[in-house]
């Protein structure tokens, strides 16, 4: 049997199977206006509305109806944690509660960030660590944090914050370094792309505390960077390598206390080239882009596990 996901994240929309072998998921970035940093939630909201159905159907098209489905998996908030809301996710937990009424099957929720996990290690190839504590990094726009995660029952898992940014987040340094050099949001894939031409090596060493550093000052330097005459490459390079400095000691701090861990890396940030290859020396777990970025796999992973462990 299969079961079916949603997750309308801030900027993504997507919508996934999984059948305890297989999956697959189908996504979409929502539209955001040339030199624009993000969405209104309620434009966002709106926009999740307005794309579901066209996914839906695209899914559908894809892997059929006939062999029916025995559950629907939904991300309903960003964290598992109290307080945790975005109106985004409204969009695609109504259309999870209306589907798992008309078929008769239970809809579980779950958050986003967990999500995120069980997508990574999917696509990395080791669920075996859903079964085991680990460290992983929830690096996206609007999330930079180093985490603490161990299983939850039913399969899922519980992710303790123990570590990460103060202030703004990688994607937002990311995204925000875009717009200074006129590229299209969300930046991600364009930094990356440019930063692999930059030859030159400076950086600005953030200060890390343990696992937890700031990155307000980063983006005043790549700023300063910039304005002292640095091509776009090397603007690029400059910004990832500061950030990426400081995430690599806030791991490796972490290591510290919990030896022998594996560090898995989910969200779109972890994507990056440059963090990839900074990582070699470190006990780290990638997985392809396409499960590091917002998707609903990760949620139906989840829901599957919910029912069957």
């Amino acid at each position: 049997m299969r079961v079916l996901a949603f997750d309308t994240s801030n900027y993504t929309t997507s919508v996934a199977f999984f059948d305890g072998t297989a999956g697959h998921n189908i996504s979409r970035l929502l539209d955001v206006e040339q030199g624009a940093l993000g969405l209104r939630q309620s434009d966002a909201l709106f926009a999740h509305v307005k794309r579901l159905p066209e996914l839906a159907d695209r899914l559908f098209s894809d892997i059929g109806t006939d062999a029916g489905f025995e559950a629907v998996g939904v991300s309903t908030r960003p964290r598992a944690v109290e307080g945790s809301y975005m109106p985004c996710f409204l969009a695609g937990e109504s259309q999870a509660r209306v589907l798992g009424a008309a078929l008769g099957v239970p809809v579980l929720p779950f958050s986003h960030q967990q999500g995120h996990i069980a997508a990574s290690l999917w696509g990395s190839g080791h669920m075996e660590l859903m079964d085991e504590p680990h460290l992983a990094w929830h690096l996206s726009g609007g999330t930079t944090e180093l985490l603490r995660v161990t299983p939850e029952g039913k399969g899922s898992v519980h992710a303790e914050k123990i570590g990460g940014t103060t202030d703004i987040s990688a994607g937002q340094l990311i995204d925000r370094t875009g717009k200074l050099l006129g590229l299209p949001f969300p930046s991600g894939k364009h930094i990356d792309a440019l930063s692999r031409s930059a030859q030159d090596r400076q950086v600005f060493r953030v200060k890390v505390q343990e696992t937890t550093f700031s990155l307000s000052g980063v983006q005043n330097k790549v700023e300063q960077y910039h304005a002292a005459g640095n091509s776009p490459e090397e603007t690029a390079g400059y910004a990832l390598r500061c950030l990426i400095g400081a995430i690599v000691r806030a791991t490796e701090n972490a290591l510290l206390e919990y030896p022998g861990s594996c560090v898995v890396f989910a969200g779109g940030v972890a994507s990056n080239t440059l963090l990839r290859s900074s990582c070699a020396a470190l006990p780290a777990v990638f997985c392809p882009p396409q499960f590091a970025t917002d998707n609903a796999l990760g949620v139906a992973v989840l829901t599957w596990r919910a029912l069957h462990g």
